[in-house]
């Protein structure tokens, strides 16, 4: 009866798509079928006259239109077309084979991790020395009691991102296959955001050498290449969907999302769940009351970040399809080789010498050499804050709050300051940004802890005198925040999950997940969704879980 119908179809299609050529450029769109039937037997007319294509012949135009077909995707069943005529594609959306014909859409863009050069002295490009200590999220998520059951090994990642340094020692032995949905040549998955290279080295770092280590060490990884600094793309999301289940991956994560979500990635999204594939999504950093999609729907685990004393971190958004949370702040992983930045902070309070401080430099710092100077206190860094102070050529220490980094920064910029030191406003760092437009600022601007600040700003009160030295430098890892770094870490425990049992469905994987996740105070689903991610306790449980293999009785 079926293959009746899909006979039936297939005659109809075939003689509506004769004259085509299909190197046309133009908006992308994706397709829907209302039916198998209808899909199967346009791809198959498309296949035929492709290959003709191939050998000179002219292709088909889908339904005798001016579109062309740029890519099939078999596995969630649309199409990806192009096109210039906004005509044409009113036309094919009224087709009563069609579902819909969606216009790509760009949800925000990944923050950009890295910055470039302005400047000719830069020191060489420097990792952390010695063994790297061991991310505090991959411990808060128990990762490592999971490890005597299972390291990862079997289980596959697809991480649909910016892109990826293949060659970083952190995930390089791990590595698999990549492919750009973006546009242009299909194998370029250059990281140039630094993006998709962080979250992959928290799924996944391998831990050789005494370096990074990821919470599922020994999985294996895929890249699908979907952001740009356009946005990330919904056909790009869909394609790349499609592909994870062509390459039977387990579990996809998608750190990034907006405030809806296309038709068309929802199909794909339900084709994944289908298909056995696990998706983790960032629940947002708007810090309001909703979770962005695709996190927010029922086929995905919305993530939600905490801070390293087990508190929602500001910026985390929440909701009732929150499932659960993991470490989001301050989160150090692998970033495209050399475009990290870090800073080595040191402070004399006590005119005993200076000393190590913890620090974090701020997106947009330029690299620098050692400088050394002393710190004059400029309160919130408002302009009328530097009124009767001298901060040229010193160091501005400055305060957290009521106005934007950048602002601070210009601010002391105006007055000559050298360098500017700001202290948090609550405890712990976090990663702030001191440009807009990607360049660097003129001056080095590093945080540092409340609690060295507030010390500072008594001793200088009191009449003393503070120095600071501060040097910005390159590596190949840094730290930041967001539920995108949240979110890689609850991949990495879905896939020890699958790699203890395979049998195990989507569905059951996010029980797994949330009824095993360590209880948070404001015990509060909306807040805290399940609780923390707890790996050995995941892990335990896939593997006393019995997944009956039913037979099909002949």
């Amino acid at each position: 009866m079926i293959t009746g119908k899909v006979t039936k179809v297939g005659a109809i299609i075939a003689a509506l798509i004769m004259s085509f050529a299909v190197h046309a450029e133009g908006k992308r769109y994706l397709v829907t079928f209302k039916s198998q039937a209808a899909f199967f037997s346009a791809t198959q007319a498309v296949s035929s006259f492709q290959s003709l294509d191939a050998v000179g012949v002219a292709a088909p135009k889908l339904f005798n239109s001016s579109v062309n077909v740029t890519r099939t995707l078999n596995h969630v069943q649309m199409m990806v077309i192009e096109s210039t005529d906004a005509l044409a594609i009113a036309a094919l959306a009224t087709r009563p084979e069609i579902a819909s014909v969606e216009e790509e859409i760009f949800h925000p863009a990944p923050p950009k991790m890295i910055t470039r050069q302005v400047g000719n002295a830069v020191p060489a490009s420097l990792s952390p020395k010695g063994a790297l200590d061991m991310p505090w999220g991959i411990g808060a998520v128990k990762a490592p009691g999971a490890w005597n059951t299972t390291r990862g090994a079997g289980a596959r990642v697809l991480v649909l991102d910016t892109g990826l340094d293949k060659t970083h020692p952190a995930v390089a032995s791990r590595f698999e296959a990549a492919q750009n949905f973006t546009g242009g040549d299909v194998n370029d998955v250059t990281d140039g955001v630094g993006h998709g290279t962080h979250v992959s080295g928290t799924i996944l770092a391998d831990g050789n050498n005494g370096g990074l280590v990821g919470v599922a060490p020994e999985a294996k990884l895929l890249m699908g290449k979907i952001c740009t600094e356009l946005g990330c793309s919904s056909v790009a999301i869909a394609s790349g969907l499609d592909w994870g289940i062509q390459n039977k991956v387990d579990v996809v994560n998608m750190s990034l999302g907006g405030m809806f979500m296309t038709s068309g990635e929802q199909q794909a999204l339900d084709r994944a769940e289908a298909a056995g594939v696990t998706v983790v999504c960032a629940s947002g950093n708007d810090s309001q009351p909703r979770v962005s999609y695709p996190a927010a729907y029922q086929t995905a685990l919305a993530v939600g970040a905490t801070d390293i004393n087990n508190v929602k971190a500001e910026f985390s958004n929440w909701g009732p399809e929150l499932a659960v949370v993991a470490p989001g702040v301050d989160v150090l992983s692998s970033v495209p080789l050399g475009m990290g930045r870090g800073a080595t902070v040191q402070l004399d309070l006590d005119n005993k010498g200076l000393n190590d401080i913890k620090s974090m430099p701020f997106v947009g710092s330029p690299v620098n050499a050692v400088i050394e100077n002393s710190l004059v206190f400029a309160g919130l860094g408002k302009p009328t804050d530097f009124t009767g102070i001298d901060v040229h050529g010193k160091f501005a220490l400055i305060q957290r709050g009521e106005i934007a980094f950048k602002d601070k920064v210009d601010n002391a910029i105006a007055a000559g300051a050298a360098g500017v030191v700001i202290y948090n406003n609550a405890a712990g760092l976090l990663q702030g940004t001191i440009t807009t437009d990607g360049t660097e600022a003129q001056i080095p601007a590093v945080m540092i802890e409340q609690s060295v600040g507030e010390s500072a700003k008594a001793a200088l009160a009191a009449g003393g005198t503070v120095r600071a030295s501060i040097a910005v430098i390159k590596t190949d890892y840094a730290s930041f925040q967001g539920t995108s770094m949240a979110t890689p870490h609850v991949t990495g425990v879905a896939a020890l999950v699958r790699a203890a049992n395979k049998s195990l469905t989507p569905a059951q994987v996010r029980d797994i997940l949330k009824s095993t996740a360590t209880p948070l105070t404001p015990n509060d689903q909306n807040q805290m969704g399940s609780g923390l991610v707890n790996a050995e306790a995941a892990v335990a449980k896939a593997k006393a879980t019995f997944v009956p293999q039913y037979q099909i009785a002949n």
